[in-house]
């Protein structure tokens, strides 16, 4: 008889962050915070390769890189600075701008539409601008007063509609998780916070940014392939925008769920390609 498998629980998302150091904020040219998210990135996802086969040693070596580097904290501030006025801006203004219908007929005597904000940067963004929005912000690093420090995959699943959201944003978050199950593990929590109630007509929403590379430039994943993936949860893409470095989109969920595994499958060979992958198990 073959042993039993035992339920794997899903990754956290600090397991691939190390712990964060001091550094001094300066001015950073536009190449040069460009460099420092991409060598961030790197660093995390050799040093998720190396904890996954128990080489302590290199762990250790990298955690001592990310450090000299100027940590978590150091790539939050280029994170904010790529999203300053000057270098593409807030990217929950195109959030606002695509839900901007039906908070046309948000009375401000009923209750707002509950935002979750994942990986959030500021709480002075389009977003908490809205006055039909209510926001809740949570990092990994809080930034400042008003993002609550947490894990999304620690975050207590909700017991009742009123603890969950009607949008939840997921804006350069998924290409910071550093492994492929990872990835989809995020994807198959986040339908557990969503609800459909709320004082408007407003189907329950992801605002999904990823980088472009991330699905043009990977041997294992296309565009194609996350709207599969995504479908399979029960989101519907309306909407989606592109820009030289970056992709916007959202999704209305349905619940229509029709459960898959999609696996590590080699969709677009090539030398120069990247390995972004997003592994989805059944169940």
């Amino acid at each position: 008889m073959a042993p039993k498998s035992r339920s794997k629980r899903p990754g956290l998302l600090s397991t691939g962050r190390p712990p964060t150091v001091k550094s001094k904020q300066a001015a950073l040219s536009s190449k040069a915070t460009r460099t420092l998210i991409r060598s961030h990135h790197q660093l995390l996802k050799a040093r998720a390769q190396a904890s996954k086969a128990g080489d302590e040693a290199r762990v250790s070596s990298i955690d001592a890189q990310i450090h000299a580097n100027g940590g978590l904290e150091s790539y939050q501030i280029a994170s904010k600075l790529g999203q300053s006025s000057d270098r593409g801006g807030d990217s929950s203004k195109i959030l606002v701008d695509w839900i901007k219908p039906p908070l046309d007929h948000w009375d401000p005597s009923h209750s707002k539409l509950r935002v979750l904000e994942v990986g959030a940067l500021s709480t002075k963004n389009a977003c908490s601008r809205t006055p039909a929005l209510d926001v809740t912000r949570i990092d990994l690093n809080s930034q400042e007063p008003g993002i609550l420090k947490q894990d999304f995959m620690e975050r207590p699943l909700p017991s009742t509609d009123e603890d969950r959201f009607n949008i939840i944003s997921l804006s350069l978050v998924l290409n910071y998780v550093p492994d492929a199950t990872g990835r989809g593990d995020m994807l198959k929590r986040l339908v557990k916070f969503l609800t459909p109630l709320c004082s408007i007509t407003f189907t329950p929403t992801l605002f999904f940014v990823l980088p472009v590379a991330c699905i043009d430039n990977s041997r294992y994943l296309t565009e194609e392939r996350l709207l599969e993936i995504l479908a399979s949860l029960g989101f519907h893409l309306v909407e989606s925008k592109r820009t030289n470095k970056l992709i916007y989109q959202l999704w209305h969920y349905t619940g229509n769920s029709k459960p898959r595994t999609f696996k590590k499958d080699m969709l677009n060979p090539g030398v120069k390609r990247n390995n972004f992958a997003i592994i989805l198990n059944k169940g």
